[in-house]
């Protein structure tokens, strides 16, 4: 069964985390040059997902039964990772957000892959700390997460400001 669910988190450090329910998500060594430039730091149980901008972005969360098509032609920037999930509850926030008060999702105990595919890129970086106040500049972010075996973090395809 698929779900999705919208939300609207603080990406204060120009970064959301996605990580396992019971993890303390610290990215802190996750964070390399390399991470920084692929927007997209990983550690066995925790994610950092970059974004351009360090205000509210706009992030869907899928939870689906398999692997998705590829549609990254239509997102700016698409990275891929595994996630350990052993405690079967995903937890997606803003990376200084109140873990308790996070969004929980259901998914398969276990390793998950995740594939973050991010859209609205310039428009939201030229709008910088104003992105936020319209949907036409607003970043948008979807969290695709489904069981599979663990894998290597993949980057589909790269975006990079030239404003």
């Amino acid at each position: 069964m698929t779900t999705t669910t919208e939300l609207t988190l603080f990406a204060d450090y120009f970064q959301i985390h996605i990580s396992d329910a019971d993890s303390d998500g610290d990215l802190s060594d996750a964070w390399t040059d390399q991470a920084v430039a692929d927007h997209l730091a990983v550690a066995q149980d925790a994610l950092g997902i970059g974004t351009v901008v360090n205000v509210n972005v706009s992030v869907t969360v899928v939870v689906l039964p398999q692997e998705p098509s590829d549609d990254s032609s239509e997102f700016d920037h698409v990275v891929e990772a595994s996630l350990d999930v052993s405690s079967g509850r995903l937890m997606v926030l803003g990376c200084t957000d109140y873990a308790p008060d996070a969004a929980t999702f259901e998914v398969a105990s276990g390793w998950n892959r995740v594939r973050a595919s991010r859209n609205n890129l310039a428009r939201a970086a030229q709008a910088d700390v104003d992105s936020d106040k319209s949907p036409e500049t607003t970043e948008k972010i979807r969290i695709q997460v489904w069981a599979a075996p663990e894998s290597p973090a993949t980057i589909t395809k790269r975006w990079s400001y030239n404003g």
